[in-house]
């Protein structure tokens, strides 16, 4: 089977990503990957349907499987007992959120970041402190002068990005042994969302925030999913890990939360986790030969672009072609290309776009013709 669905199976989807333009708009915008899905999954769901399986979600095996998938990519072993079951990352991480802080205190973040972090901050009244990363020729890093003096006005939890949403970054371990350290010294908690964890690039290495020997990671919290990796978001399944000191607080976790998740996100996440790693090999090699030829292709444009280390987003620089502080409007108009804004992440994201590359070559090739021609 072919890794990259083409042109016409894509416009037969009915999902988000196919069905929020017209048909002559080209959507590399949300993360949606244009892959087709992994025969293990495949015969998984195929399964579930024979039996009519779409009851009400039952964690089954899901919390082992990640921790034995977690084990193999990362060397990483953590106890099934502290995973609890979620619908999705957003509400793993909201819910370690209130699990951690109260109405009013306040919570760092570092944009540019994932936009649906300042709604949940938004959403249960939580104050938000920014403390920007830093752009330079080694990618955009955390800037640990100014998150001590967010720990130190008083924050209580640091909503961490590893890997970085939207530019690829992938914080090293000595990075984020820097940021437990000073948690511990702040008693500041972390949260974690590692949603795009398998899918690290070349010779980047992802380290699971909790598997550092550090004291705060025993109290802090992690949001996974399977979803960004094998394609299985609207499938509805997540975990929230726990670390060693704080599993009795998911005994707190509201019943809900387990009822909006999805059966068929929980089976799909099992096959992914213990048989799927053949197929993210492959999708990995894909999304490699993209991120370099887009690279190659993007130089001779005068775009602003670092191969990120991790996920299938390109965040795109185009701040010298005076297309304004929102160049993605400008671009849909001129090019009928569709791209995630970059004000949507932060002030810092003023003339920026996020390109979706998990897609077929020749549609990538299409993108950028696209975009030349808004140039």
């Amino acid at each position: 089977m072919d890794l990259w669905a083409d042109r016409d199976e894509l416009r037969r989807r009915r999902s988000e990503k196919w069905r929020a333009y017209p048909d002559d708009v080209l959507p590399l915008f949300v993360a949606e990957m244009d892959s087709t899905l992994a025969e293990p999954i495949r015969a998984a769901l195929a399964e579930a349907l024979d039996v009519s399986d779409t009851g009400y979600a039952h964690p089954d095996v899901l919390p082992e499987a990640y921790a034995g998938f977690a084990g193999r990519r990362w060397g990483w072993h953590p106890d099934p007992a502290a995973i609890a079951l979620m619908p999705d990352v957003a509400r793993a991480a909201r819910t370690a959120i209130e699990l951690s802080t109260s109405p009013g205190d306040a919570v760092v973040i570092n944009p540019p970041v994932y936009p649906p972090f300042y709604e949940w901050l938004q959403t249960t009244g939580r104050r938000l402190v920014a403390d920007p990363l830093r752009p330079g020729p080694d990618g955009w890093r955390l800037e640990l002068e100014g998150l001590e003096a967010a720990y130190a006005d008083g924050a209580r939890v640091h909503l961490l990005c590893n890997p970085q949403n939207p530019t690829g970054t992938v914080h090293t371990r000595a990075e984020l042994e820097a940021v437990a350290d000073l948690a511990e010294r702040y008693g500041v908690r972390v949260v974690s969302d590692e949603i795009h964890a398998p899918l690290t690039l070349g010779a980047a290495r992802f380290v699971p925030f909790l598997s550092l020997d550090r004291p705060a990671a025993r109290t802090a919290f992690a949001a996974v999913s399977a979803s960004k990796a094998w394609n299985l978001a609207g499938l509805k399944a997540a975990l929230l890990v726990g670390g060693a000191d704080v599993v009795a607080e998911l005994g707190r976790i509201p019943e809900d939360a387990l009822a909006s998740t999805g059966n068929l996100g929980v089976i799909a996440s099992v096959a992914a986790l213990t048989e799927g790693e053949p197929w993210l090999e492959e999708l990995r090699a894909g999304l490699e030969i993209n991120r370099r030829w887009l690279g190659d292709a993007l130089a001779p444009l005068g775009v602003g672009y670092r191969a990120p280390d991790a996920t299938y987003l390109a965040w795109l620089d185009l701040r010298a072609h005076g297309l304004g502080d929102d160049p993605a409007a400008v671009i849909l108009e001129r090019a009928k290309l569709a791209l995630y804004r970059g004000l949507d992440f932060g002030p810092q994201g003023a003339g920026f776009v996020r390109l979706n590359f998990a897609t077929s070559p020749e549609i990538l090739a299409d993108a950028v013709a696209r975009l030349a021609s808004a140039l």
